[in-house]
């Protein structure tokens, strides 16, 4: 059988049969060699290229810093300005009637009948209420019984004291002899005993008369009476209710009665503005809100002319008219007073500075150099102050000043100085 025929070797097979060699060439070595430095090189050129930018980079900022640290700060300034309008001190009040009382009974009884109810307005001397008094109706007939008892023992007296008079005459004219001197001055005796029970007679009428009177007077507090006009507030009574008189703790009261027109507002005035509000006839603004929003005018009438040693405010009482009966006792109101102006210099709340010395003021001079003034605050407006002290108008006045900046350091004005 012939051999099989495996064709021609492919050259895989030839590869692998044949023998590999291991010699390099000559120039290989010193290629490598040449490819290592150069890359060295360039990494050692983009390295210090990169170092000297970096470093120009650090030296410019640098100098950036320096330069921005050695410039004078930057700051706002406002221009401190006379105070040309008065300013509308507005403060908390509260409304109270112009009168205002509880109404007793002045005698012992109980409730017939009432005639008003909380709300209803009522004129002076108008009845509200009547109370049966039959105690008092009572000692009010035995009083006049008495008082005519003692009338009629007066006449009684007043004859005899005529008769002791008529009859002591007639002793005392008659002839020496007819009659002894101690019977004459017996007659006398009686004359003056009769006279003396005359006017003891006369002081009991008297005494019974006041009595009687007392008892009238007091059946007129039978009805309850209106002692002003103004309008019924509470009603603590119904008809048949035990009332008794005086107004003792223990003492149910008849009704509550306010009058509303004028109005009295009280407002306490901090003692900075005190003595601009003790003047009688000052102009006010009361502002109400709520369902009554509104304005209603108003005058000082009296201050207490002192201050209030725990809370520093003064009491100022203001009168309003109130005919529409808008506003009602005890309502919370803001009262406005306007305030003159008293050339005092204006600047913004921001321009003060507190240290532990007081107020003070940051001024630009000159020269752009920064000083600070101890400033007096006269008034406190809010959003602007008005100093007594620490600053001139034309003053440059630094706003919200840094706390790094220190008197005479020089500072740059950044908005050029304007007024505000």
């Amino acid at each position: 059988m012939p051999p099989h025929d495996h064709g021609p070797p492919d050259k895989v097979s030839r590869t692998e049969n044949e023998p590999v060699s291991t010699q390099f060439h000559a120039d290989t070595g010193r290629r490598v060699k040449r490819g290592a430095v150069l890359a060295g090189a360039i990494l050692l050129l983009g390295f210090l290229s990169v170092a000297v930018i970096r470093f120009f980079d650090a030296r410019a900022l640098a100098s950036a810093k320096e330069t921005q640290y050695s410039a004078p700060p930057a700051v706002d300034v406002v221009v401190a300005r006379a105070a040309q309008q008065g300013q509308d001190l507005v403060l908390p009040g509260q409304t109270a009637a112009w009168f205002e009382t509880t109404i007793y009974a002045r005698v012992n009884g109980y409730v017939a009948n009432w005639s008003v109810d909380i709300g209803d307005h009522v004129a002076k001397g108008q009845v509200l209420a009547t109370i049966e008094t039959p105690e008092l109706d009572a000692e009010l007939a035995a009083s006049k019984a008495q008082l005519q008892a003692s009338q009629a023992q007066a006449v009684a007296r007043k004859a005899e004291a005529e008769f002791g008079k008529t009859t002591n005459e007639r002793w005392r004219d008659s002839p020496k002899g007819v009659v002894s001197d101690q019977e004459r001055e017996a007659k006398y005796a009686d004359y003056k005993s009769a006279e003396a029970r005359l006017y003891a007679a006369e002081a009991q009428v008297a005494l019974d008369k006041s009595r009687v009177e007392q008892y009238r007077t007091l059946a007129e507090f039978k009805q309850v009476k209106a002692p002003f006009d103004g309008t019924i507030t509470e009603r603590k009574i119904d008809v048949g209710n035990l009332v008794t008189a005086g107004s003792a703790s223990t003492t149910t009261p008849l009704y509550r009665i306010s009058q509303t027109d004028p109005l009295r507002v009280f407002v306490d005035v901090p003692q900075a503005s005190a003595g601009e509000l003790m003047t009688a006839g000052v102009p006010a603004q009361i502002r109400a809100s709520g369902s009554v929003a509104g304005t209603f005018a108003g005058k000082i009438a009296r201050t207490s002319e002192a201050v209030n040693p725990q809370a520093r405010t003064m009491r100022v009482e203001v009168d309003m008219p109130n005919a529409s009966h808008a506003l009602l006792p005890g309502m919370y109101v803001n009262v406005a007073f306007a305030l003159r102006p008293r050339g005092l210099v204006e600047v913004p709340a921001a321009a003060l500075v507190f240290r532990a010395q007081g107020a003070q003021v940051a001024v630009v001079d000159q020269s752009g150099k920064v000083r600070y003034n101890d400033a007096l605050i006269a008034r406190d407006n809010g959003a602007l102050v008005e100093l007594a002290s620490g600053a001139q108008p034309g003053d440059r006045l630094v706003l919200n000043i840094s706390s790094q900046i220190q008197p005479g350091q020089p500072v740059t004005v950044s908005n050029g100085g304007e007024a505000r």
